[in-house]
């Protein structure tokens, strides 16, 4: 079998803000002082006077962007997860959750992939928080593929939107000719009767190779994607349950 391809998907985020800012000329970017860590650089080379680095004031930022949204622009609003989710917590809440703006988080070096960076980097909180926000839409795309995908589709999507993505290079396993992002239905991606496993973002292609090492002792695992975390699909979860008990 060939080797898969690896890419990480704070790179795809970079690089699809810059093919879709062709596409949609009120597409704008923020960024505080992490611009070649999170990949937005790539936007600022190609629209310079659409891109704003706000420095190190994540909070501030996000305000910035409430009131661009509030303009009828599509803001981006990007930084690592630990800041955006952590640190910025009570401005998203306040001036982005619940005028209902539409404010596009981008956040990168979610949970443990960013093991290099240490314990204080590890934001696996982010999540959480951003669920107990009304109206806030949480993807966490699996790969390349679906991370461009996941972009285009929170540009499209009306409301608030937090985008997860991760520092490390992850298999690429989705084919780019047939791939179909929808917002809020999971995607199954292996038949089992035994067992269903769930999961999401990076932790997607490691329940695909733990159900080829199930199988390898007799045991048939059914594998889902839950890239939208909320709204989350019910459906496809509650079958898979009923289906493998």
């Amino acid at each position: 079998m060939a080797e898969l391809k690896k890419k990480a998907t704070r790179e795809s985020y970079g690089e699809a803000l810059a093919e879709l800012g062709d596409k949609y000329d009120n597409l704008y970017v923020f960024d505080a002082d992490l611009a070649a860590a999170t990949k937005t650089g790539i936007f600022k080379k190609k629209f310079p006077d659409r891109f704003f680095d706000c420095g190190i004031a994540e909070s501030n930022m996000m305000g910035v962007a409430a009131g661009m949204a509030a303009t009828g622009k599509i803001p981006f609003a990007s930084t690592f997860a630990m800041f955006a989710a952590g640190r910025a917590f009570e401005q998203v809440r306040n001036s982005i959750g619940y005028p209902h703006l539409n404010v596009k988080i981008g956040a990168t070096h979610a949970g443990i992939s960013v093991g290099e960076d240490g314990a204080t980097h590890q934001c696996n909180e982010d999540i959480a928080l951003m669920r107990t926000i009304p109206g806030m839409v949480v993807i966490n795309p699996a790969d390349d593929v679906e991370a461009k995908a996941a972009v285009e589709a929170a540009i499209l999507h009306e409301g608030p939107v937090y985008l997860r993505f991760g520092r490390l290079a992850t298999p690429v396993f989705n084919d780019p000719e047939t791939y179909k992002f929808e917002l809020g239905k999971g995607v199954k991606l292996r038949d089992g009767k035994d067992i269903a496993i769930v999961a999401t973002g990076l932790m997607v292609y490691e329940a695909i190779e733990a159900a080829k090492t199930l199988a390898a002792e007799g045991i048939e695992a059914t594998v889902i994607n839950i890239h939208t975390i909320k709204p989350i699909d019910e459906d496809i979860i509650v079958e898979s349950a009923k289906n493998t008990g």
